[in-house]
């Protein structure tokens, strides 16, 4: 399991990473959607996915904004959700913290440079 923490971002670009990740591997979010509560306050999304198997690789999306994406789980589980982000966004590692037998990176998400607008279904 991999436990991925979204911040900096608008509750649809959440979504729409929440989206990718979940077209490649289980989720315990379901189609729950991010949404924004009327405070000022800095928002975080949550979601714990498992990484099962390599995802293959898919179409570049489009995000409004960049995405803050903080990973932490199991070397080869974390690398799983990675990859699958780098097949859909630009994104740059902004640090890496190794543990005993787990791992957090947090990377930063722009759109991919030829990408698509997501819909929710």
């Amino acid at each position: 399991m991999v436990q991925v923490v979204l911040g900096e971002c608008s509750a649809a670009d959440a979504d729409t990473v929440f989206t990718v990740l979940r077209d490649h591997f289980p989720s315990d979010r379901g189609d729950d959607a991010p949404s924004q509560t009327g405070s000022s306050d800095p928002a975080v999304w949550t979601g714990a996915f498992r990484a099962s198997r390599t995802p293959e690789p898919g179409a570049g999306v489009l995000l409004a904004g960049s995405v803050t994406a903080d990973l932490q789980g199991g070397p080869v589980a974390v690398e799983r959700l990675r990859a699958a982000l780098d097949s859909a966004f630009a994104v740059t590692a902004k640090g890496t913290v190794s543990g005993d037998q787990e791992i957090q990176v947090q990377l930063r998400l722009t759109g991919a440079e030829h990408g698509e607008a997501r819909e929710r279904a």
